[in-house]
């Protein structure tokens, strides 16, 4: 029924409705479309009708949004970043990571506005950063240079911060700055939006990250993170094209992870979800 109160609120804002105005149309309350659209009831056959008739829609269009499987509805997002932010600030308290205790509101702050696709709504971008800092203590990481650089691997792309004004070390500095595809542009002088360069660019980007160990961690953790979500934003193409940049690129990023002992069975994880979410979409597209 979530679907179908989707398709039902994204076809009257498209014909510029309110609810009231809709309701007007069918000859019902606005209650009864505010519940249409939260989920929480279905129209009858009459009102079904009637309300595709309203948003030019066919009543096709709105049944085929109602979920047949008896699955439940998809998550709008499965952690909650507040509960994430106060279980990383507690962890970094109680074990001392100084960087990773700056870069929470740093993060938070540098974030703040901007958003993330999720379902039927958008989320708070700090979200992402915040899951895969949750993601690596979950698999025993406690390097205060791994969680920092999880935390702050986009302000530097997505902010405009320089790298020289992260609140961390050198190296998670340089992490960043080799992970921020603009700080990579601007060095080399490469055209990022040339289609004729476009492939050898990627090329250089990442043979820049396989030679950092850290920046070959952080972006296999965020590329599980993005996997995992993309089937929210990205259309068909985008998906089979991301996989294969993460074939191509992604894991043979792994072996340089591999190489640091105390990475190793954190590799080991990161390659077995990485496979296990490449295999599982190719299998649906």
């Amino acid at each position: 029924m979530i679907a179908m109160g989707r398709k039902i609120a994204e076809g009257r804002r498209r014909r510029g409705l309110t609810q009231d105005q809709l309701a007007e149309q069918l000859g019902v309350s606005f209650q009864a479309v505010s519940s249409w659209e939260r989920g929480e009831n279905e129209p009858d056959r009459v009102h079904l009708v009637q309300l595709a008739r309203a948003l030019d829609m066919s009543t096709d269009d709105l049944l085929s949004c109602v979920d047949k499987s008896g699955l439940s509805a998809p998550r709008t997002r499965i952690f909650s970043e507040e509960h994430m932010y106060t279980f990383l600030k507690s962890k970094a308290a109680d074990f001392g990571l100084k960087q990773t205790a700056a870069a929470l509101p740093f993060a938070r702050e540098q974030h703040k506005g901007q958003l993330r696709d999720g379902i039927g709504e958008r989320v708070p971008y700090i979200n992402h950063p915040l899951v895969l800092a949750c993601h690596a203590w979950a698999l025993g990481l406690r390097d205060d240079d791994v969680l920092a650089a999880l935390l702050l691997h986009d302000t530097v792309e997505d902010t405009g911060v320089k790298p020289d004004e992260l609140p961390a070390g050198p190296r998670v500095q340089q992490a960043v700055c080799l992970l921020s595809r603009n700080m990579y542009y601007q060095a080399t002088g490469d055209g990022a939006k040339d289609r004729s360069l476009r492939k050898e660019t990627q090329d250089k980007y990442y043979a820049g990250i396989a030679e950092d160990p850290l920046a070959c961690l952080v972006k296999c953790f965020d590329r599980c993170g993005n996997l995992s979500d993309m089937a929210f934003g990205f259309s068909r193409q985008g998906m089979a094209n991301y996989i294969r940049d993460t074939e191509e690129h992604v894991l043979p990023l792994l072996q340089k992870v591999k190489d640091v002992p105390e990475w190793n069975d954190a590799a080991w994880l990161i390659s077995y979800q990485l496979t296990a979410l490449i295999e599982a979409y190719k299998r649906l597209l």
